[in-house]
């Protein structure tokens, strides 16, 4: 018997060794890992030089803690990261997990209006479907109802007013400016902040907005006096072809960049935020601390992974080549739409893409999901692995799957990740879940 508390009831396979974009287990079967994990893994697996440059951390420094020192490795990448991300002047605030960062990220919304004297500013006005995390502050923030339901009554629904999701017949104005209705409704004086993800992840798989949407969403948070967080933990880092997937189509500069998942690609836990000059220094010349912190907030060990996963990043040019091969994957999902009727969409940007599923018929989700979770154990049985979802229609219907392999993905490892996602959809075929 495991003494291991497993996420589910399934049988899990033991890996043990993972390089480039493959992972083998213990049975000697390999996985072209099509997801990066939860599209994590940016940079492919088993690169020494990570490992090498977390070991010598740990041989100098291993651990302080966040109220009594910096580091050296800490305030070389907090710079090198606002260069990369060109954000002059933005603090990194370095956390363990996208959930910590958003959680840090609404916290710290919350006590900048305090701070400048606004203490009836709380609610976070989110989008329907989302997702930002586990935590308790991070789940409430997202629009995900399998995720949320168990833990409803322990969440204020009040202080999240809810936004429809982005509405690609709109323009990106037209989509942008609802967000105006629901805070006239929410009481603009009571909102402290919107967030949202730039592109869709694991609740809608790949949805993105139409060009200008994000510079017009800012555009009305700046005039309400609302903070604008962009939750670029799954679509930042250069998997959407940008360094952040918020300026894809046009110039903007949110207030919070959440970041995680691509910052140490799966060699140490790291994520954080990125917060404006402006938010920085409300907080420090008002009580002069932002009152919330984590044990293993910038941790050196992780940083360094993070400084080394960056310098790979920039030396091998992995933005563009997250852009390129995300054409030439996205390309073929539009092929494999055309042969096989149940892909209702193929769509995304970079290396973050999705397709939806559904009934051909109607073209309109099943009544009950399942489809995507038979598509991808089809794609495990090829040795493909992928990140299945549902209920992004109405919190149950709707199947999705999302593909982000590791933006150092090869053409020839593209092809093959497609082959195998034909011979999947093949064997599915087109009916509702059984």
């Amino acid at each position: 018997m495991s003494n291991v508390f497993y996420r589910s009831r399934k049988s899990y396979p033991v890996a043990v060794r993972a390089e480039g974009v493959f992972i083998e287990d213990a049975q000697g079967q390999r996985y072209l890992d099509g997801s990066s994990g939860a599209l994590v893994a940016n940079i492919g697996h088993g690169r020494t030089e990570v490992a090498q440059a977390m070991a010598a951390q740990v041989s100098q420094l291993a651990f302080v803690h966040g109220s009594q020192f910096s580091s050296e490795v800490l305030e070389t990448y907090a710079a090198r990261l606002a260069d990369f991300l060109t954000l002059p002047g933005f603090r990194f605030w370095g956390v363990s997990g996208g959930s910590e960062a958003n959680e840090s990220a609404i916290k710290l919304a919350r006590q900048y209006h305090v701070e400048r004297g606004e203490p009836g500013r709380f609610k976070v006005v989110t989008r329907v479907p989302s997702y930002h995390g586990a935590s308790l502050g991070a789940l409430a923030a997202s629009g995900m109802g399998a995720r949320r339901e168990v833990y409803a009554p322990l969440i204020r629904e009040d202080a999240w007013p809810k936004m429809p999701k982005p509405d690609p017949s709109l323009s990106g104005l037209q989509d942008a400016e609802r967000l105006r209705a629901v805070l006239e409704a929410a009481g603009p004086e009571t909102v402290a902040a919107f967030i949202c993800e730039p592109v869709v992840g694991a609740s809608d798989a790949a949805l993105a907005p139409n060009a200008g949407y994000h510079a017009h969403i800012a555009k009305i948070c700046r005039e309400y006096g609302v903070l604008f967080i962009a939750d670029e933990v799954m679509s930042g880092m250069g998997r959407c072809g940008a360094p952040l997937a918020v300026r894809l189509g046009w110039e903007v500069t949110p207030d919070l960049v959440v970041l995680g998942k691509g910052l140490a690609a799966g060699y140490a836990p790291l994520a954080g935020l990125m917060a404006a000059p402006a938010v920085y220094d409300t907080v420090m010349n008002g009580s002069g601390a932002f009152k919330h912190g984590f044990t293993y907030a910038g941790h050196p060990v992780s940083v360094a992974a993070g400084l080394s996963v960056l310098d790979i990043v920039e030396r091998e040019a992995l933005v563009t080549a997250a852009r390129e091969r995300g054409a030439q994957l996205l390309s073929g999902l539009q092929a494999l739409q055309a042969r096989h009727p149940q892909v209702l969409a193929a769509r995304g940007h970079g290396l973050l893409l999705g397709l939806v599923l559904g009934d051909p018929e109607t073209g309109e989700a099943f009544p009950q999901p399942g489809l995507a979770e038979r598509v991808a154990a089809a794609a495990r049985e090829e040795g493909l692995l992928t990140y299945p979802g549902s209920g992004a229609v109405d919190g149950t219907r709707g199947d999705h799957l999302l593909l982000g392999p590791p933006l150092s993905i090869s053409v020839a490892e593209v092809a093959v990740m497609l082959a195998a996602l034909d011979r999947a959809l093949a064997t599915t075929g087109v009916s509702a879940a059984v």
